[in-house]
């Protein structure tokens, strides 16, 4: 089959297409024929190991899983003889946690894995571009316990994460404002933001409002700034924290602030929830722009630029 390999550490130009063994399916398994997948910041980070601490669990010169993509939507082709939610022919969706492998035509997960029936409603390469911000911006959410009429600002949320978090915030009852650049206003409004604030210009400097929660999506906020925004007793969400901001987190806890941060988990059941949302119309994909699996190169660099506006797809399988 055909598959994407990192075959270093650095630019997008170590991203190569080559032909690898088709894997081999295990009892309790489905295998799926991979349609379309999806570049976000998770499979950029580790192409790019940033943070270098990423060698350290992925492989020191290289990824010991060469084949990246964590996320996909497609059909599966045969499944495994202690198999019994799922038959061929099946649609599904959903992330390949750890073990990546979506760059590729063909993958093995276990029936338990998080995936979910694929949304008649969406192409393949619509949902193919929903699990990886969706269980994101999911798992914290959760956490924080967003009730109905809170006020939550969602920083960074033009981007995958981002968008996904202003969209579960808002179906949990929150008051919802966005921070992005101008350009995505309208995004914004259009995906269920209360209000929009332009950070190019500073509106969030100049805003005076304090929050239940804050949703900081893509670790361009300043610590001190969030928590000067934080309502007593708020909750701050640093969805995208590095070494020094986790560190300053813990002293925040160690003060009393409400700060989480972390490991996300993600399940099936997280998966069938964001479908059954998806189902009612109260969740929509963000997509950006598509690319085909032999231009997965070029899909980096245009992820590496930063602008883009929620998630770039990848066909793997190219519609017609």
């Amino acid at each position: 089959m055909k598959a994407v390999y990192c075959t270093a550490y650095g630019t997008p130009g170590v991203l190569k297409m080559v032909e690898i063994p088709k894997p081999i399916l295990r009892a309790n398994e489905l295998l799926i024929r991979i349609h379309a997948t999806a570049v976000n910041s998770g499979d950029v980070r580790i192409r790019k190991a940033d943070p270098w601490a990423v060698r350290l669990f992925f492989g020191l010169s290289k990824p010991r899983k060469p084949v990246l993509g964590g996320v996909f939507s497609g059909e599966v082709v045969e499944v495994g003889s202690a198999v019994s939610k799922y038959k061929a022919g099946d649609t599904v969706f959903g992330s390949t946690g750890m073990g990546f492998g979506a760059y590729a035509e063909f993958k093995t997960l276990a029936e338990s894995a998080t995936i979910t029936f694929k949304p008649e409603s969406l192409s393949h390469t619509e949902a193919a571009i929903i699990p990886f911000g969706a269980m994101t911006a999911l798992d914290f959410i959760r956490k924080a316990k967003i009730q109905p009429g809170q006020k939550v600002l969602v920083y960074g949320a033009s981007g995958a994460v981002g968008s996904a978090a202003v969209q579960l915030a808002k179906f949990y009852g929150a008051e919802v404002t966005a921070v992005c650049s101008g350009a995505n206003a309208e995004l914004m409004l259009k995906i269920g933001a209360d209000k929009v604030l332009n950070y190019q210009r500073e509106d969030l400097v100049l805003n005076k409002e304090q929050y239940d929660v804050i949703y900081e999506a893509v670790n361009q906020l300043s610590f001190s700034e969030s928590i000067r925004h934080l309502k007593k007793g708020g909750i701050l969400i640093l969805g995208a924290a590095d070494f020094s901001k986790m560190i300053r987190a813990d002293f925040a806890r160690m003060a009393g602030k409400k700060v989480i941060t972390g490991v996300i988990k993600e399940s099936a059941e997280g998966m069938e929830f964001v479908k059954e949302l998806i189902d009612q119309g109260k969740y929509q994909p963000v997509l950006d722009r598509v690319y085909t699996l032999d231009q997965i190169a070029e899909a980096h660099e245009y992820v590496d630029l930063g602008h883009k506006k929620g998630n770039v797809g990848i066909e793997v399988i190219t519609s017609s």
